[in-house]
């Protein structure tokens, strides 16, 4: 995990050396040209919910952007935009559980299409179809990993957990996939090659 906080650092040198030198505007504005998109996709992973995310998404980089002069360095740029994301996700899961409760209704939200809201088709569709059912903890794991392509360390850093959480849930994930495959009947290999028919 140390290396992955050390290439952030090293990514991010050029935002904390203006935010040193008092240029909080451009600092923000190099942050944003940066996380912003990545902000989102974070928000899409945890929330599943287009429009929440695009909520949650403004609410973080609104707080980023209040909290950028007490930035002190502690953890790296990447880290500390990533768990002000993170919890404002939690808190509007927390607020969405509270008022389905109080509606009784519980009406399930329209999942959002990790990697940015691509449209899916075919056997990808299928396969999202798929990751959707499974339990939030390993979805959350498996769509940063393989969607958004982060690192095991990056996805630990994002959700807040030891290295070897993600590896499990990443294990446990791709298990329950291949099992679910194999009871729908589509575990051949060669259904799921970008050639097949």
């Amino acid at each position: 995990m140390q290396a992955a906080v050390s290439e952030a650092a090293e990514r991010d040198r050029g935002i904390v050396e203006l935010l040193r030198t008092g240029g909080e505007e451009r600092a923000f504005e190099e942050l944003l040209r940066r996380y912003e998109g990545k902000v989102y996709r974070l928000c899409c992973a945890l929330l599943r919910d287009r429009s929440q995310a695009e909520d949650a998404a403004q609410e973080s980089l609104l707080r980023v952007w209040k909290a950028l002069g007490r930035y002190d360095g502690r953890a790296s740029l990447s880290s500390w935009i990533y768990a002000i994301t993170r919890n404002r996700c939690l808190s509007a899961l927390e607020r969405r559980r509270t008022l389905e409760s109080l509606d009784g209704l519980g009406e399930e939200a329209e999942p959002a299409a990790p990697g940015g809201g691509e449209p899916y088709d075919g056997r990808a569709e299928q396969l999202l179809a798929l990751v959707e059912r499974l339990p939030e903890r390993l979805r959350r794991s498996l769509v940063l990993y393989y969607y958004e392509e982060y690192s095991v360390s990056e996805v630990a850093l994002m959700l807040g957990c030891p290295e070897g959480t993600v590896k499990t849930a990443l294990f446990r994930a791709r298990a329950a996939l291949t099992e679910m495959l194999r009871r729908r009947g589509l575990d051949d290999p060669a259904y799921w090659r970008e050639d097949a028919p």
